[in-house]
């Protein structure tokens, strides 16, 4: 079978060895995102149609205005995680706190943590402009029977497990990494199928755009604003194209597809392999300062 005929079950099921823990409960986790995602996906499709848009009345841990669809996704999202008896914990921008699943026999034997944002960017909805959700994995380290705790959730990036994010735009795409590899998958609405559409995606070690709020210039640290001045510069191959949609999905998206960088406050990980990038503006002040080098990516390797 070519990759562009692969769906994402079949393609979860042939490379579910690559895992170090294969016994089946990763890919059917992985399989409820699929499944929430599509539920979201028709949701975020048909906004204008409905009462759906604007603001809910609350503000989430980050201090910012909960849209309606981020309380629709974010109910979808943990719903659909819990029902598959697989979760023991999740984490969500929408929640103030952690939330402990015990699972249906009530003894906290599910080994996985979720953390996500169910709905990225969501305030572009009402502009018609691509939004998404982030995810990442981890297998539980407190004792199997017992309820989670905070350290369950705070482990370093390269304990994931399994990392992505998924676009809902012109096509609604899942994108992860299970640590062989990043692929892409394409949502063909019509039968309500995802295909293998960007099989093996990688970073370029060279790009030539950014994408950064600068309207927060003022606010970054110095080694930041050294940087964006550095892809200014007329040198090189440089200036670079600044390309900012203002939703960290889709400006990660854009720019791993288009050959680019992307600055953004927000943390994001993803794992290929024997890397995790790190999406963070907080990072490279570190390399910019003591580097005489040009970063790429902020890649760390372990």
């Amino acid at each position: 079978m070519s990759n562009k005929n692969k769906t994402l079950g079949e393609f979860i099921i042939e490379n579910q060895t690559e895992f170090k823990y294969s016994s089946g409960e990763l890919s059917r986790l992985i399989n409820s995102i699929r499944l929430a995602a599509k539920v979201v996906n028709h949701e975020v499709n048909k906004a204008g149609l409905v009462d759906i848009l604007g603001t809910a009345g609350e503000t989430n841990v980050q201090g910012e205005d909960q849209q309606k669809l981020d309380v629709y996704a974010n109910d979808v999202f943990i719903k659909t995680l819990i029902n598959r008896e697989i979760v023991c914990g999740i984490a969500s921008e929408e929640e103030d706190d952690f939330i402990t699943i015990v699972g249906r026999n009530e003894k906290n034997d599910n080994k996985y943590i979720v953390l996500m944002d169910p709905l990225d960017g969501s305030s572009n909805i009402d502009v018609n402009v691509s939004v998404g959700t982030i995810f990442s994995i981890y297998r539980r380290i407190t004792p199997e029977g017992t309820p989670v705790t905070i350290d369950d959730f705070l482990q370093p990036g390269n304990k994931q497990v399994a990392a992505g994010y998924i676009v809902y735009g012109t096509s609604t795409m899942i994108v992860y990494s299970t640590g062989h590899g990043v692929n892409g998958f394409t949502l063909n609405p019509a039968i309500g199928t995802y295909y293998l559409s960007h099989p093996n995606m990688q970073f370029p070690e060279n790009g030539s755009i950014y994408s950064v709020n600068e309207g927060n210039y003022v606010h970054f640290p110095q080694g930041v604003k050294d940087y964006i001045k550095y892809c200014q510069k007329e040198e090189e191959d440089r200036p670079y194209t600044s390309r900012y949609i203002g939703s960290l999905v889709s400006d990660f998206h854009r720019n791993m597809i288009k050959e680019a960088y992307t600055c953004t406050q927000t943390p994001l990980r993803i794992q290929t392999e024997n890397y995790v990038y790190y999406m963070s503006a907080t990072q490279w002040p570190i390399l910019l300062n003591n580097l005489e080098v040009k970063p790429v990516m902020g890649i760390q390797e372990y």
